[in-house]
Order: C-alpha cells, then structure tokens, then sequence
C-alpha cells in the first residue's frame, strides 16, 4: 500500500503541473503523434515503390509497426530517464532520492512519469486494429490473453535493457553516455527481422533483443508456424533482462559514493 499510495500521490502532482501548463501537455501529444506519423508515412511511401519488404507486405508491416508501438509508449510513459546522468549523478539528486525510504529505481520512475507517450500506444493499437481488419486474422479465444503476456514480455525487455544502460552512469563520468546509440537501435524492432542481415539479426535477438519488443511477437498472430517458437521466447526473454537490469543497476548503486562538494 506504501508504494501504491507513492504512485498516487506522484501522478496527482503531475496532473496538477499539467493542469496548470495545458498546452506543454498537448505539445508533447502532438510531438508524438507527429514523430509515429512520420514513420507511417515512410511505411507508406515504401510501398508504393514496391509489393513486399522481405516477404511481407503492407499490411503486415503495419501490423508489426503498430504491436510495436504499444510496448514502445507504454515504456516511454514510465521510464523517461533520458538525461538521468546530468539530473541525479552530476547535479547530486541521487543523493535526495537515496535518503527516502522507498526503492530508489522507483521513486526515480515516479518522478520522471510521462503519460503524455501513452498516446503512442494508443495510435499503435489503432494501426495494428486497422491492419489486422485488411488481413482477416482468424482470432482464438485465448488470443487476448498471449497478447497481454507478449506486450508485458516487450516491456520488460525495454526496462531490462535501459535500466542496464542508465545504470551505467554510476560507473562512468561520462554525462550522456551510450544512451542515444541505444535508443536509435531499438527501432529497428518495428520491422521484419527478415530484412536484416546475419549480424545484424544476431544483435537484434540475442544481445539487445529488441526483435522480441515488435516483430518476433507480431508475427506470433501473422506467421504462428513459422514464429511461435520466437514469439512465445518474449515473456522469458524480458524476465531475463529485466532481472539483468536491475542486477547490474543495484550493483551500480552500491557502487555510488555521492557526488561531494
């Protein structure tokens, strides 16, 4: 109950900055909607050069590039920690954070809270419903439920990923670190791994799985005979990562010695 009412009283405050700074919410909505338009838009525009990207066709794509996008903004609304380098390890708010008594990870999630990203999740879930319409997807009655296990599964693997990389400001000086690489390879997982070549394939479902966060488990209701083996691995393939994030972001912590004077 300590850490639900925390939560609460977190996402009253930012209701209450947003409520007095409307339009900064409604800009930040629209910066999103916009940047998920524009790579629609290229989706679009690819296919009208040619039938098919590495056996898939259009709506396929977008079927893919919608899942993806649900994980993708859920993430985004609950770990916004882009600049956490700068913010609490230069500035020293990591030492404010470590004098509470809640876990630390989670007061620093709370405070950086963006629900302004869920509207991706939402314009992800309107393209994947569009698209799955246009293919006529046969539906089992335990459908719903593989597809909340995959998108838990992708959002784990999100937080497992990026827990480990911002933790790696507490064992370098370094103020942006490998951060922005990261984040620029992460959306290589809206499209077909198909298209990829060997190494690069390797990368996206081994290392930094980010294949498992859009197309392994999106080809799980396109291409069950072919994926489903993939696809069912994303629950396991989060949990996994999750419990390495977090590994390596506890063991940073102790590491942390406060940042002086």
């Amino acid at each position: 109950m300590f850490y639900i009412n925390l939560a609460t009283g977190y996402l009253k405050n930012y209701i209450k900055t947003k409520l007095t700074y409307r339009a900064d919410f409604w800009i930040e909505v629209l910066s999103d909607l916009l940047f998920n338009g524009l790579n629609l838009l290229f989706i679009l525009i690819v296919f009208n050069q040619t039938d098919s990207l590495g056996g898939w066709n259009r709506e396929q794509i977008l079927f893919i590039y919608g899942f993806f996008m649900i994980p993708y903004g859920l993430f985004s609304a609950l770990f916004n920690l882009y600049g956490f380098s700068e913010r609490y390890i230069v500035k020293g708010e990591m030492d404010r954070i470590l004098t509470r008594p809640a876990y630390n990870l989670y007061q620093i999630i709370l405070e950086n809270l963006d629900p302004a990203a869920l509207f991706s999740s939402l314009a992800g879930a309107i393209v994947m419903g569009y698209s799955w319409a246009q293919l006529d997807i046969a539906w089992s009655w335990y459908d719903p439920f593989v597809f909340i296990v995959l998108i838990i599964g992708a959002v784990m693997i999100y937080f497992g990923v990026f827990i480990a990389i911002t933790a790696t400001s507490f064992y370098s000086d370094a103020p942006t670190g490998i951060m922005p690489l990261i984040w620029n390879i992460q959306n290589y997982g809206r499209y077909p791994i198909t298209i990829y070549n060997k190494l690069l394939k390797g990368i996206l479902t081994f290392l930094l799985p980010f294949a498992f966060v859009g197309f392994y488990p999106a080809a799980y209701f396109l291409d069950p005979a072919n994926w489903m083996g993939y696809a069912l691995m994303t629950p396991v393939v989060g949990i996994v990562f999750f419990s390495l994030g977090l590994f390596i972001w506890n063991t940073g912590v102790h590491r942390y010695r406060g940042a002086g004077s």
